[in-house]
């Protein structure tokens, strides 16, 4: 039987199996029985799909529908392709049953472990997950014979006791629990916040790593770290092996803080890139430059990855939470081969990762209003889609501007050239009427265009390809958010449902208030991502709009110096006007 029903609350859809609904309107609720705290239904504008139970009321019973139970939606095999909500990736899941994510070992364990240098150097440009491991945004695709799962890589969740639970008292007498989400290939439940936001993330008897988060003049933000430092990233340079068979490109890192530069392939940034995404779940960790499946040895290229390397590697020293990673220390420290692999090892076995690194947060003591948090990122959801669309707007602007210096100008300007050098070979056909000092310097003026143009050609080296650096890096910066959002706002959800079973008696209040505190440390540590963001953003673009302005000054002055050299050659001199 159909229902009629009515939301209670305006909820806006993450992904394809969700729909819109606002509050105060009238819905068809196909089935009254909710799975996992979701409802299947219809909105006003004639769109199937889920909404949270707990947003809705259930008016009055309605007509007979031949709409299908909801369970059927969750239905799939593990060798199903499944749509994952980050937007750049699509991850497919494992074609064995059984041999998903609960594995206790990192995919780089099974590979050529022996020889650090022997790992693919990944020259693909799109590498699609093997079965059971990370996909492409750095989540772990779902395992559909297991669907309580949730993920990480060295940990296998597998149900506690009740003891072991954080929550587990009032859940046990009560029995009834905040529903886990329906669409279990959302980013909230692969993360694993959605298990810590429930309580069912295993308390560390011993937490080794802390990051604190202070109350600043802008709200939430993380603690400085204690010993900041920076990192050249130098002299890329062609390297081979196997007797020159296998060839590769190292760089030099110079940390200031440590003794000694080391020397890293871009393979070593890809393995750090990819632990970081395991480990961080509510960081916005900066892209690596793109790969490249051929011409990686093209000069052109090694300088343009290196440029971005370079940002990569200021907004990581830069961050106060990503720079004090112990892998990342380990990365730009360790010389030793022995100790190398030991450290790797070490980070790929990490505990604290995904939702077990949501433990190591020291939250402010400040109350915090929920729906004020909530608003505020609202706030920043809005302005940050704004702007990664203008940014996108500014590299395609950008990117035309400078296939127009390397083409069409520097085309346009040979022509003028060509054209006064015509000239000027035409006055010489008259020998007794022909001026020598008047044809040398309309000549001379038909070269200096043709300089000029050079001088366009060139000029992107100097400035449009340093904004068009700083814009693909803010890209990826951006295109973080929308996961990290959807994790605060299935916290909130939960936060509401836990909240009104409480009022009903379904839910002990000391239940409710567990999941409203651990809300609270995901809500402060978005804030402090946010806070960290803007800071950033600010410096950089300050420091991209000043360094541009002044290259294309310098650009503008050598084309004039240009031009009146050429003025003086043909015997007159500027004048004010």
């Amino acid at each position: 039987m159909a229902l009629k029903g009515r939301a209670l609350y305006d909820f806006h859809s993450e992904n394809k199996e969700e729909i819109n609904i606002q509050q105060g309107e009238d819905l068809v609720i196909f089935s009254e029985t909710s799975l996992d705290g979701w409802l299947q239904g219809q909105n006003s504008l004639g769109e199937t799909g889920l909404f949270p139970a707990s947003y809705v009321e259930i008016v009055s019973s309605g007509t007979s529908s031949n709409h299908a139970d909801c369970s059927s939606s969750s239905a799939g095999s593990p060798g199903a392709q499944v749509s994952l909500c980050d937007r750049s990736s699509v991850a497919k899941l494992g074609s064995a049953a059984g041999s998903g994510f609960l594995s206790n070992q990192g995919s780089f364990e099974e590979e050529d472990d022996d020889d650090w240098d022997d790992w693919d150097d990944g020259c693909t440009v799109v590498e699609e997950p093997r079965a059971g491991g990370m996909g492409t945004n750095g989540y772990f695709p779902l395992n559909l014979s297991y669907p309580g799962a949730y993920p990480s890589q060295h940990m296998a969740f597998q149900p506690k006791p009740l003891l072991e639970r954080q929550d587990s008292l009032a859940s046990a007498k009560r029995g009834s629990v905040v529903g886990r989400n329906l669409n279990r290939f959302s980013c909230f439940v692969r993360s694993g916040v959605e298990a810590f936001i429930l309580g069912d993330v295993p308390m560390m008897a011993k937490i080794a790593e802390t990051y604190s988060i202070e109350m600043g003049p802008r709200g939430p933000q993380w603690k400085a770290n204690p010993h900041p430092f920076a990192c050249s990233v130098e002299d890329p340079t062609k390297q081979t092996k196997f007797k020159g068979i296998k060839s590769y490109i190292s760089y030099k890192l110079t940390p200031t803080h440590a003794g000694s530069p080391v020397y890293r392939r871009y393979k070593h940034f890809d393995w750090l890139y990819n632990r970081l995404l395991h480990k961080f779940t509510v960081i916005s960790v900066p892209h690596l430059p793109e790969k490249q499946a051929t011409g990686r040895f093209e000069e052109d290229f090694i300088e343009k990855r290196k440029r971005r390397l370079i940002l990569w590697m200021d907004h990581m020293t830069s961050h106060p939470v990503l720079s004090q990673y112990e892998g990342f220390q380990h990365f730009l420290s360790c010389l030793d081969d022995k100790q190398w692999k030991m450290g790797k090892r070490r980070a790929e076995k990490d505990e604290m990762v995904g939702a077990s690194f949501l433990l190591t947060f020291q939250i402010p003591t400040e109350h915090q209003d929920l729906q004020d948090v909530e608003d505020r990122v609202d706030t920043f959801k809005a302005f940050s889609k704004k702007m990664d669309d203008s940014v996108l707007q500014l590299s395609t602007v950008a990117l035309e501007l400078v296939r127009k210096h390397v083409g069409g100008f520097r085309k346009e300007f040979q022509k003028l050239g060509n054209a006064f050098q015509a000239i000027s070979h035409a006055f010489q056909m008259d020998p007794p009427f022909s001026s020598e000092a008047l044809n040398s310097a309309i000549s001379h003026t038909g070269r200096t265009y043709e300089t000029v143009g050079e001088m366009f050609a060139e000029q992107p080296k100097n400035d449009l390809f340093q904004v068009l650096d700083m814009l693909s890096l803010y890209q990826g910066l951006l295109s973080n958010f929308p996961d990290i959002i959807h994790l605060q706002k299935g916290a909130f959800a939960k936060v509401k449902e836990s909240q009104r079973m409480s009022d009903e008696g379904r839910m002990a209040q000391d239940e409710a208030d567990g999941i409203r505190r651990r809300c609270r440390v995901v809500g402060f540590a978005l804030q402090a991502e946010m806070n960290h963001f803007h800071q950033r953003r600010e410096l950089d673009f300050k420091h991209m709009m000043q360094s541009y302005l002044r290259q294309q000054i310098l650009f503008y002055q050598r084309v004039g110096q240009q031009l009146e050299k050429t003025l003086r050659m043909s015997g007159k001199t500027p004048q004010c006007r």
